[in-house]
């Protein structure tokens, strides 16, 4: 057991808290950026001048009407830019555009005594454009051959010769949609400027160091003029690791040019047509079996809709080639990957980082193909698990593989599956208009960032001398828990109770150079950094004088009479990982976070309508740093991937138009989103035992972003149920979002199916089987 991993008797870490600032949540006394503007002078309200078109060219901009509006202050345009007109860190994302590239697109924005003098500022803007062809669907684009950035092959053994050895034989297409982060908060910033120049901004960021560094760029400063703090955030889920950017840089500049603060805070619609969102793709694939139903060959091309400009579309991808074999050993693979230039917002990171689109394409296949095979959609995956010893297409070792077999296990005995299933028979054989199903799903999801340099933390504790501890590390909160675990973190490693540990905002002018919290590498991360820092410390009160006598409080009252340093800086690599991009080779990650959900459903044959009947899931979480939040996140994250597969339905209008490219669902009102009537009505969550992770902080594992896959069991049992109106060995094809309109198609093609199931309008068998 590693140093980093050992945990001590009678430890802070693995109790089972609430929320460090549950209490404020609940309460309404927790303070986002937006409620700083509050407590600020003078403040200035930001609002964008939005184009009304895809795709145009800016002919003229004509801001002097907006002078006129009263109230309004200044009109920022590209003019105003003293540094690089840019908000992206690949300089493909010009904060004041002269080419509009979606609808809704910001092109200069007006700041305003008050929030409304600023809106009728921007109305009264005026705006010649010339329309231009635009793209607004991932097909588009794939007929006119628009991408962007650089294409990726993942690629092992032999294709061909597995197609040519596998007795059964299947091809398909998939094209799935994206997800709209929306969280509580809205994106917002909060700039101010000292006596000196030097900048402050309050945003709702999950890179605080890279805000800073564009904020820097835009300005034409050096970063060390730019501080940035992230209190906390009302929500983000990967939708503000890049996107804030921009919104900070727009009200630094309005605040460096009028010498006011500057408030900007985008409405739910703004949010929602402005920013990115998780990338929709379209895949093609074709797909290899034995006789025995394992896996021979696998070839598929994965086209990611990247929307108008890179930000994280190419790491995006990577995940997704890394993850398109989930849990399931392929011994002969060759995938393709690229990214669709589209005339949407900027698509970005969200939960799981591309890991839920590879993957469900392999859900899909086995989904599709176990009846095709005379095989159990269950049976089938489990015969395709890892085993120990083997490798995943880019070369690294699945450590743990029997974790697999142990979450499958569990579930099938914590959810007494075998009985219901056959409860589930007899109730379909019964009921000629109402179908139940149940499917089982596993994840096996990589934990660290592709890019190898971005797995590093810094971490600033202080020890004062009355005994008190604050700690500051790179890591933000967004509700996630990750300062609960800090600060147990931090308790456990001094030995002391959880009652002398304050932990302090998020900020660049003390812990520098950080990542993004995002990854689901947080606490893994900032968590190794601070127990660093806080065993440095141990290390120099272990040669206080007489202080084995000495309580904690004396202890360190007598460290500093002895001039003792009682602070450090705490810092942490994740070592043993390499990564070669352009091959897709290597070990990008520390580990796999491994889980299996099973679910229940019931579906209505005369409207597709459902209901989630019951959930149950063991996960793998290595030895917990905080189980309450741990089963939280399982929970949390689960329903979020079940919305973004069976409910959340991103609509762009693809007509010709005069709303062409505009966002359809841009309010809750058209967006659906998961409630209380979504949720399971039994829901049962475990965390596997003895499932210690060696060379981690404390042995733990990441929670954030592995259980958003456990909900592929939720489209699962809903291709199940669908199947069951049609005749046995009925292969369904489930479209995504499973949205009751989607389920009822299905079904009703199911109602209609050929009874022989060696013909199947999508996946067909090859017409001439092979023997292996």
């Amino acid at each position: 057991m590693s140093a980093l991993s050992e945990r001590p008797e009678n430890a802070a870490v693995g109790l089972p808290l609430q929320h460090e600032s549950a209490t404020l949540h609940v309460t309404g006394a927790a303070l986002y950026t937006d409620d700083l503007v509050g407590r600020t002078r003078d403040v200035l309200h930001a609002w964008p001048v939005q184009a009304p078109y895809a795709r145009a060219r800016v002919r003229e901009l004509r801001t002097e009407p907006a002078y006129d509006v009263p109230g309004v202050v200044r009109v920022l345009t590209a003019a105003d830019v003293p540094g690089v007109n840019d908000a992206g860190i690949k300089h493909d994302e010009p904060l004041f555009p002269t080419e509009v590239m979606f609808h809704g697109h910001a092109l200069c924005w007006v700041l305003a005594e008050t929030l409304e003098a600023a809106r009728l500022g921007a109305a009264a803007v005026q705006v010649d454009y010339e329309q231009l062809p635009s793209l607004v669907s991932v097909r588009d684009a794939i007929g006119a051959g628009s991408f962007q950035g650089t294409p990726r092959r993942l690629e092992r053994g032999d294709v061909d010769a597995g197609f040519a050895a596998a007795a059964h034989v299947f091809e398909g297409e998939l094209e799935f949609a994206g997800q709209e982060h929306f969280y509580l908060e809205t994106h917002g910033s909060l700039a101010l400027v000292d006596e000196a120049g030097q900048v402050f901004v309050q945003s709702s960021t999950q890179h605080p160091s890279e805000t800073q560094e564009i904020v820097a760029h835009v300005l034409g400063v050096p970063s060390h003029e730019v501080t940035v703090q992230c209190l906390r955030m009302g929500g983000a889920f990967g939708g503000k690791e890049m996107q804030p950017h921009g919104f900070a840089a727009i009200a630094a500049l309005g605040a460096r040019l009028t010498g006011r603060p500057v408030r900007l805070r985008l409405n739910r619609t703004q949010d929602m047509t402005m920013s990115g969102k998780r990338h929709g793709f379209h895949s093609r694939w074709r797909v290899g079996f034995d006789d025995g139903g394992c896996l021979v060959a696998l070839e598929a091309t994965l086209t990611a809709d990247g929307g108008w400009s890179l930000d994280l579309s190419e790491p995006v991808l990577a995940r997704a080639l890394c993850h398109v074999d989930n849990a399931y050993w392929i011994p002969n693979i060759s995938v393709q990957g690229r990214i669709a230039k589209t005339n949407k917002t900027s698509q970005t990171a969200f939960r799981g980082f591309g890991g839920p689109q590879g993957m469900l394409v392999i859900e899909d296949i086995l989904g599709r193909c176990a009846p095709l095979l005379g095989l159990d959609a269950g049976e089938l995956r489990r015969r395709n698990f890892y085993r120990p010893g083997q490798t995943t297409p880019y070369g690294q070792p699945v450590r743990h593989a029997e974790r697999l077999d142990a979450c499958w296990d569990g579930v099938l005995t914590s959810g007494d599956v075998r009985r219901r299933q056959q409860e589930i028979a007899r109730f379909n054989a019964g009921s000629p208009h109402r179908k139940r199903g149940l499917a089982m799903t596993p994840v096996k999801f990589g934990i660290s960032f592709n890019l190898t340099a971005f797995n590093q933390a810094g971490a600033l504790v202080h020890v004062y001398k009355d005994g008190s501890v604050l700690i500051n590390h790179g890591g933000t909160e967004m509700g996630q828990g990750l300062h609960t675990k800090m600060l147990q973190v931090a308790a456990t490693t001094l030995g002391i109770p959880l009652s002398r540990v304050r932990l302090a905002p998020t900020r660049t002018d003390k812990v520098p150079n950080t990542s993004a919290t995002a990854a689901s590498s947080g606490a893994d991360l900032n968590g190794a950094a601070i127990k660093n820092a806080c065993e440095q410390i141990k290390a120099r009160l272990a040669e206080v004088e007489g202080g084995d006598r000495l309580t904690w409080e004396q202890l360190v009252n007598t460290a500093y009479h002895q001039r003792i340093q009682l602070w450090a800086a705490g810092f942490y690599k994740t070592e043993g990982l390499h990564w070669d991009a352009a091959a897709m080779r290597g070990q990008p990650f520390k580990y796999f976070a491994y889980g299996v959900a099973a679910a229940e459903v019931e579906v209505d044959g005369f409207s597709g309508a459902y209901a989630v009947r019951r959930v149950d899931i063991v996960h793998d979480v290595g030895d917990s740093l905080s189980p309450l939040v741990d089963i939280g996140q399982i929970e949390g994250g689960f329903v979020q991937g079940a919305g973004w597969l069976t409910l959340e339905d991103l609509r762009w209008d693809e007509s010709d138009g005069p709303h062409r490219g505009r966002l359809a669902t841009q309010a809750a009102s058209t967006y659906k989103l998961p409630s209380l009537s979504e949720m399971p009505a039994e829901f049962n969550v475990t965390l596997l035992e003895k499932a210690h992770e060696d060379g981690v902080v404390y042995g733990s594992k990441a929670v954030g972003e592995p259980p958003l896959m456990l909900a592929f069991s939720v489209r699962e049992a809903l291709r199940q149920a669908a199947a069951a109106f049609g005749p046995a060995g009925t292969s369904v094809d489930l479209a995504s979002p499973a949205t009751p309109e989607a389920v009822y198609w299905a079904l009703d093609a199911a109602r209609k199916a050929d009874p022989d199931p060696t013909v199947d309008g999508v996946a067909r068998r090859q017409p001439e089987e092979v023997s292996s």
